[in-house]
């Protein structure tokens, strides 16, 4: 099992976590949602249950709960500047398609 960070994703992780004072890392996680079946949820960690996996990539922790492993196993996060938009992509091989706003994923 595996989840990597890029740098600019782990810049921006740090950034959040200082502006917000407190934290230890990045929770990834996802939900059913949308058309295709699955969309990702991000939010601050401020602790790790037991049964979370913590995968750490230029000095940030991303704690990933056990029931969503395998729908991100091998995920690379990233953060990109598009224009004057800015967000976090997911590099999923795991993914079979996506719906078409871009708002949810499926893995079958």
């Amino acid at each position: 099992m595996s989840v990597t960070l890029t740098e600019n994703a782990a810049r921006q992780v740090k950034k959040q976590l200082e502006k917000r004072g407190k934290g230890i890392g990045l929770k990834l996680g996802v939900k059913k949602s949308g058309c295709s079946g699955y969309a990702y949820m991000l939010d601050y960690a401020d602790n790790i249950d037991e049964s979370d996996a913590v995968f750490e990539g230029f000095g940030v922790k991303v704690i990933v709960p056990q029931s969503a492993l395998e729908l991100v196993d091998g995920i690379e996060l990233d953060y990109r500047r598009e224009g004057i938009n800015e967000a976090f992509q997911f590099n999923n091989p795991n993914v079979k398609g996506t719906c078409g706003c871009g708002e949810s994923f499926s893995v079958a």
